[in-house]
């Protein structure tokens, strides 16, 4: 007989030490007897080295953000037809049967899945799932509606629902190189078993076809944007469980994807994470709900969550206007009303948000579960040549201002001038602001400056400076980025650089990516070292790239640097650590 005492013994004195395996959740089917699923799908996730839960078709929202709170990886099973009214059609005849259980629940779990980048496989029904939901399209019927389209080179329609037994393969695939399938599979051309009758038929703007059966016909989907998104039309947990492991590279990968998320995930809660520089200010008279994941903006309290961002540095940005009193009036009015419209806004939302003006502020609030707001200013032109509005807009609780923007001021002189400005330095007036700056706890910003600027700011601060949104020149040769040089100059007086993910900071020549972003950081720290960087989105300033598109994506940064081995401390250091740091600095010997 079992004893299945010495077991429960056996795991009870070793689970205070022991190491959870990642949770994979995955999605059961929904039949004549209720919620079932196939034992090669919980198996093949088993055998990979994480836990699987079934996940059931409920149709009800809480139910689901409740699901995904538990699981660290998805797995979308196959099954039926899709309901075609899902993609604004009407059903062919040749529609197989569709399973109303589960279509709705499936495409909201993985809409709020990708919303929060959890890792996802999709298998069979799975792949059509993941496109539906990810603004695609599908082929209702292959032998009815597909024809090949245009390349010579593919073959008339194959079989694709084979009746042989499931785990022997009837046709091959061919894996585009330099794909994530290819990087899991290790081949080009594999051969497959095939149980549907509908199919992929445009991926949609998230996702891309890798791979192709000799018909065209598309048989796996990855993401466009570097995240961890697969879907395969075929169905490897069937091989697994037949004992032939040549599938069992997907599960593994889904489960190392799961195991980074998770470990990203706990180390978001552990550490605070600050966005140096966001422009979202700028639309908070356009209908804003900063409290529900506003689909107008890139940083609001759900999308902060998602990302695990816990506070954000506001700018109220101030265009470049004419040098005249008429001119430094309305700039002026204008910063006082963009601070006061954060104000209020955080005011609406709270008490899920709370400003803050210190770094103790944001370390209380982070334990009270509670996201942060601090204020700044971008362009010193907001006070004009008025020296006593430095006073004035650090009553108001602004912790850095930006010295100028595009084009000189009375300040300082641009990166970027405006058509017949020269390249300038610092002026007599803007050694004066960087002094009553110094005073008053303000840090002096150097984002937007001048390389002149830059240098002559650095010889009048008596404190350290930020650049709270610039990224490598030698990496991406534009004025608005800091040179090696001014990198380790910066780091010698102890200042801090945030990189930021503005395309054109980021690349000279098409899109840039999270990778791009990623290579920035790293340069940055190899020249001024680990505790003079940090991050400074400028979304909703143009910022934002792919894999790192809003806020909400901000954890996929975190996941990229844990696989570059970067440790707790580094993280903690770079997602705020280090600009905190130079803040408590100025704001402590301003109290002096």
């Amino acid at each position: 007989m079992f004893d299945w005492k010495s077991s429960y013994d056996h795991l009870h004195a070793g689970f205070p030490g022991s190491k959870h395996t990642p949770v994979i959740g995955i999605t059961g089917n929904f039949g004549e007897k209720g919620c079932e699923l196939a034992e090669a799908y919980y198996e093949s996730v088993r055998r990979a080295g994480a836990t699987p839960i079934v996940l059931p078709p409920v149709n009800d929202a809480d139910a689901i953000v409740t699901m995904l709170d538990g699981i660290d990886g998805l797995l979308l099973s196959g099954g039926a037809d899709l309901n075609p009214l899902y993609l604004g059609e009407d059903p062919i005849p040749a529609l197989g049967s569709i399973n109303p259980r589960r279509d709705l629940f499936e495409l909201l779990l993985i809409r709020l899945a990708c919303d929060r980048q959890i890792p996802i496989l999709g298998i069979c029904r799975g792949i059509q799932m993941l496109v539906a939901a990810l603004d695609g399209s599908l082929w209702q019927d292959l032998a009815t509606q597909y024809k090949p389209q245009q390349d010579p080179t593919w073959a008339p329609l194959l079989k694709h629902s084979q009746k042989l037994e499931r785990w022997v393969p009837s046709h091959s695939v061919s894996i585009d190189e330099g794909s994530l399938l290819h990087s899991i599979m290790g081949t080009t051309v594999l051969d497959v078993n095939s149980f549907h009758h509908q199919a992929v038929h445009e991926a949609g703007p998230h996702l891309r076809v890798v791979a192709r059966a000799n018909d065209g016909v598309v048989e796996a989907v990855e993401s466009t944007e570097h995240k961890s998104i697969l879907g395969v039309q075929w169905h490897p947990e069937s091989f697994a469980l037949a004992g032939d492991d040549t599938m069992m590279p997907l599960f593994r990968w889904l489960k190392d994807e799961a195991a980074n998320y998770r470990e990203a995930r706990r180390l978001h809660q552990r550490i605070l994470t600050l966005d140096s520089h966001c422009d979202t200010p700028m639309f908070f008279d356009q209908d804003i709900h900063f409290d529900h994941r506003d689909p107008k903006i890139l940083v609001d309290l759900h999308k902060m969550s998602e990302g695990g961002l816990d506070a954000s540095i506001m700018v109220a940005y101030i265009p470049q206007g004419e040098c005249t009193p008429e001119g430094h009036a309305a700039a002026t009015a204008y910063a006082d009303s963009q601070l006061r419209r954060v104000r209020e806004m955080v005011e609406g939302a709270a008490p899920a948000v709370a400003l803050a003006r210190t770094p103790a502020d944001l370390y209380r609030l982070k334990a009270a579960g509670t996201k942060a707001i601090m204020l700044g200013i971008e362009n010193g032109y907001a006070i004009g040549h008025d020296l006593s509005l430095v006073s004035h807009f650090a009553e108001q609780g602004i912790v850095y201002m930006t010295l100028c923007h595009n084009g000189n001021n009375d300040l300082c002189g641009s990166a970027r001038p405006r058509k017949g400005e020269p390249l300038v330095g610092v002026s007599d007036f803007g050694a004066d602001v960087i002094r009553e700056m110094n005073r008053l706890g303000v840090m002096v910003d150097l984002s937007h400056a001048s390389e002149v600027s830059f240098y002559d700011a650095m010889d009048i601060s008596a404190q350290p400076i930020v650049c709270s949104h610039s990224s490598a020149r030698a990496l991406c040769d534009h004025p608005r980025n800091l040179t090696d040089d001014q990198l380790r100059a910066l780091a010698a007086h102890g200042g801090v650089a945030q990189v930021t993910f503005y395309n054109g900071f980021l690349r000279t020549d098409g899109q840039a990516t999270i990778l791009d972003a990623v290579a920035h950081l790293n340069h940055m720290i190899e020249v001024a070292g680990i505790e003079h960087v940090g991050i400074g989105t400028d979304f909703d300033g143009d910022g934002g790239v792919p894999g790192l598109a809003s806020a909400s994506e901000l954890i996929n940064f975190t996941r990229r640097l844990l696989r570059q081995r970067y440790s707790e401390d580094d993280l903690r250091l770079i997602w705020g650590g280090n600009f905190l740091r130079v803040m408590q600095q100025v704001q402590t010997l301003a109290a002096v």
